[in-house]
């Protein structure tokens, strides 16, 4: 029970042990910090800019890309952007001295080249514009003469109604042209009148964007001096945790050098433990081993001796009567040598000298030593705290000194001024523009009625056209002559030569008109509309010393009095079309500096200096002290290896008796069995029993005492191979350590420090980068600046141009097509009005007869004889009450 209770003793102390080793190396595991943040400075309050300077025309679009194709028509040509830089650097020959110059000579034919198109155009307009009153004159008298179709007389021919449905057709349809460029000029002159109403709202809505830009870039300004804030915030956290921080760090580095080293020192002190552990148990077992020794041997002694009477019975000698008994008491007398005990134990040397050895050393609690080792080392989060709260405290000072410069941004800034004037300029300029919408109205007006002037002329033609299609084909008679047609059918007539009259008349208006919005439309929109889009105008006004000879470019030198900035106005508007800061789009680091300013403010050197100013001294962290060193040493010295395990083994490995008593005792009972019964067999059946009692009570708990020792035995021996090399090590480990921290951290500090340094001025590096990218691209965004642009296109090429250059097309194609409306009416009129004269013919020759007159001689034939066939005159022949015809028709007219 002894050797039950020592084992479990050992088990419950290597447990608590490794318990406890296990709780020490875990709070000897480094800290793990995250990597420092990124800073969150939000998003920079922006305003919403309403407008949306973007124009869709719509149905009337259509129209707009005819008119474009048909300008590409007549202007093919790219837009001449090296001939208008020429022009605009020679002042598009402002002195007049200076036309005679072959290379002002040599632009003039350029400019005539590229314009040939609309030069021809207008060419034809104009001769277009003379020739119709001249032409229409000339008609005039050539029908008063009774030529050009104004003679009362209509030949008969077989196709006359043939010719009459085809004219009536082409007339029709080129009254629907008319009337379809009627239209088209008509939809973009109300148009034109409907977006300049829209253009109000663009106006305003720009004017509101440019308030909320005024407004709202000094509320941008004030949120970026605020987020400072945030960067010192974070500094200042980082400042107070500079313990965990910078020292978890130092830890980190030198946890790999100095936990291997402790944990070292705190195996040894748990193979301290384990090593008395073992030797109380040798020496218990040992102490149990040698007195179950000596009963055992004084038992089996007895059992001998009983056995060796009992076998002297007569019985056993009586070969003659039974000599099977006799010859198995020979086998087990035989056997009885074999009853000894087998270990001999007393030859063993006992172990109190080591074991006192280890209790001198077990006096001094190691494991408390390697405890505070490692409290030691882990404070030095808190050593780093307390050596650098002075450097601290120092930058925390410095901070609200950064704090005060950047507060003094928004004044050092030259903006609230410049706001406010332009917040002045805006209201000044709003109210103007209110002010000229009531005369801009009247304009619109004006112009409405000049454009539903001229569309009402070729309204008034067309009205003339189908009214007189519609009289001529309702009062259309088949079976009428020339000279008997209906009332219905002369007005038709009468109406076509009204529109042709009116068509004379108002064509040369129409032309001239025409004509002017060609020319300036159309130049509009090749030589300003179609650049816009493409940027070739913005690169035409930027060209160098276009507008001051001695300017490189015009807005840095007007601005800045620096032209050779790269500021143009095509870079201008494409950055605020991106919505960029004014403050990189307009390049204002001229006025004001901001990388400077920041840079001399923020970032300065005191905070570096301070941080290499910086010292710590980690020589009060001790890993193993004096007494635990010694402990090792005395350990080492214990005598674990005087020891003879050899001794030990041997005996362990023997059995406690020569043979298995058990066995044994099974051997004898079969044996006793085969007896006769008697009192032999009894006898020696209740020896077998007594052995089993043996085997029972001293032989197992032998057994398992030999187990224990053989368990104990070997641990010592494995931990007394090579004791004081191993303590050596240990001690050479936790001296390498300790020195590393001492001595050699140095070059560590100074590089965890740097890091620290680094992450500190981090903060306030992303504080500025912030700072500038937000100038570049939110703080004051642009883009009310293009929308002015783009809404001045919108409104001038879109609205205007567009809308014009519809007109004119409609209103052209209209007029132009009154010529062949002109040519059809004349012809078409023959076949509607009433004749004064007509052809007749014979009814029973079918040759037509030839011209006659009623006069005193009556009828006569070319041979002078009367015809007997005109002798009565039937009632619905003509001939009696009007004129002939001057000229009979040709035969070859039938």
């Amino acid at each position: 029970m002894v050797v039950f209770d020592t084992v479990w003793k050992t088990g419950l102390i290597l447990l608590f042990w490794g318990l406890t080793s296990g709780e020490l190396q875990q709070e000897t595991e480094p800290r793990k910090h995250p990597p420092p943040e990124k800073l969150d400075f939000g998003h920079v309050p922006s305003g919403v800019y309403e407008t949306v300077a973007h124009y869709e025309p719509g149905v009337i679009g259509i129209l707009f890309h005819m008119v474009h194709a048909f300008l590409y028509v007549v202007q093919p040509n790219p837009f001449p952007q090296d001939l208008i830089m020429k022009l605009a650097k020679d002042k598009f020959g402002a002195i007049q001295s200076e036309y005679q110059k072959p290379e002002n000579i040599v632009l003039t034919l350029q400019a005539i080249y590229y314009e040939i198109g609309f030069v021809v155009c207008a060419v034809l307009g104009l001769l277009f514009a003379v020739l119709m009153p001249l032409v229409g004159l000339f008609f005039c008298m050539c029908r008063c003469c009774d030529n050009c179709g104004g003679e009362m007389h209509q030949r008969q021919r077989k196709s006359a109604d043939c010719q009459r449905g085809l004219l009536a057709t082409l007339l029709f349809a080129t009254s629907l042209v008319i009337t379809a460029g009627v239209l088209c000029a008509y939809t973009a002159n109300q148009n034109l009148s409907t977006q300049l109403k829209s253009m109000r709202r663009l106006t305003n809505s720009n004017l509101r964007d440019l308030q909320t830009f005024a407004n709202q870039t000094p509320v941008q300004i004030d949120y970026l001096v605020g987020q400072y804030a945030t960067a010192k915030n974070k500094v200042i956290y980082d400042l107070d945790n500079i313990g965990p921080l910078l020292g978890g760090r130092i830890h980190q580095e030198l946890v790999k050098e100095v936990s291997p080293a402790l944990d070292g020192v705190l195996n040894m002190a748990g193979a301290v433990r384990e090593t008395k552990e073992a030797l109380e148990n040798v020496s218990v077992s040992l102490e149990v081993l040698q007195e179950g020794t000596g009963k055992l041997n004084f038992n089996l002694s007895l059992v001998r001796s009983s056995l060796a009477r009992a076998l002297n019975d007569p019985g056993c000698r009586d070969e003659d009567s039974d000599a099977t008994t006799a010859q198995l008491c020979r086998s087990i007398r035989a056997s009885l040598a074999q009853l000894h005990v087998g270990a001999n134990f007393t030859r063993l040397s006992k172990v109190n000298t080591p074991l006192e050895n280890v209790n001198a050393v077990l006096r001094t609690d190691l494991s408390k030593i390697v405890q505070r080792g490692y409290l030691s080392f882990n404070n030095t989060p808190g050593m780093v705290s307390d050596q650098t709260r002075d450097v601290v405290e120092r930058v925390r000072a410095l901070l609200d000194g950064i704090g005060t410069n950047i507060t003094s941004f928004s004044k050092v800034f030259p903006m609230q001024a410049t706001l406010n004037n332009f917040t002045m300029f805006i209201s000044h300029t709003h109210s103007k523009i209110e002010d000229f919408y009531p005369e801009l109205d009247h304009l619109d007006f004006y112009r409405w009625m000049v454009c539903i002037a001229l569309c009402c002329m070729l309204v008034l033609i067309l009205a003339f056209n189908f009214l007189a299609l519609l009289c001529g084909t309702m009062g259309y008679d088949r079976h009428a002559s020339p000279t008997t047609r209906g009332c219905i059918s002369n007005t038709g007539g009468t109406l076509l030569m009204a529109g042709v009259g009116f068509s004379f008349m108002f064509s040369w208006v129409l032309m001239e008109a025409v004509t002017a919005t060609f020319v300036v439309g159309g130049n509009m929109e090749k030589l300003v509309c179609e650049p816009y889009h493409t940027k070739q105008l913005f690169q035409v006004l930027d060209t160098p010393h276009l507008i001051n000879s001695e300017w490189r470019n015009f807005i840095p030198g007007y601005m800045y009095n620096d032209s050779n900035l790269d500021l143009t106005l095509e870079s201008l508007y494409s950055n605020c079309k991106e919505n960029k800061g004014i403050y990189s789009a307009m390049h204002l680091d001229k006025v004001f500096n901001i990388s400077a300013f920041l840079n001399s403010t923020v970032y300065t050197k005191d905070v570096v200096r301070l941080f290499d100013s910086m010292r710590m001294d980690l020589r009060g962290i001790v890993l193993l002290e004096a007494e635990g060193r010694q402990s090792l040493l005395d350990f080492s010295e214990s005598g674990l290896g005087d020891i003879n395990y050899a001794a030990y083994l041997a005996e362990v490995n023997k059995g406690v008796t020569l043979v298995d008593l058990l066995s044994y005792a099974n051997e004898l009972e079969a044996q006793t069995d085969i007896m006769p019964k008697g009192s032999l067999q009894a006898s020696l059946k209740g020896h077998a029993s007594s052995l089993r009692q043996i085997h029972t009570q001293q032989v197992i708990p032998m057994e398992q005492a030999m187990s224990s020792l053989n368990q104990s035995i070997r641990l010592l021996e494995r931990t007394s191979s090579d004791l004081p090399n191993k303590v050596n090590q240990v001690l050479n480990a936790i001296e390498s350590a300790q020195y590393l921290i001492s001595q050699n951290a140095t070059l560590l500090l100074n590089q965890e420090t740097e890091k620290y340094k680094k992450t500190i001025v981090g903060y306030f590096q992303q504080y500025v980068e912030w700072v500038k990218t937000s100038l570049v691209v939110e703080v004051a965004a642009c883009k009310p600046v293009s929308n002015i642009l783009d809404t001045a296109e919108i409104v001038a090429c879109s609205f205007f141009v567009d809308s014009m250059n519809t007109f004119w097309f409609g209103l052209g194609c209209s007029t132009l097509f009154l010529l062949p409306s002109i040519i059809l009416s004349v012809k078409l009129a023959k076949f509607y009005r009433r004749m004064e004269t007509e052809d007749v013919y014979d009814d029973i020759e079918t040759i037509p007869m030839k011209n006659m007159e009623i006069c005193n001689n009556g009828y006569h034939n070319e041979q002078g004889i009367q015809n007997p066939v005109m002798t009565s005159i039937p009632a619905y022949d003509t001939l009696t009450r009007f004129r002939r015809a001057s000229a009979p028709p040709r035969h070859i007219d039938w």
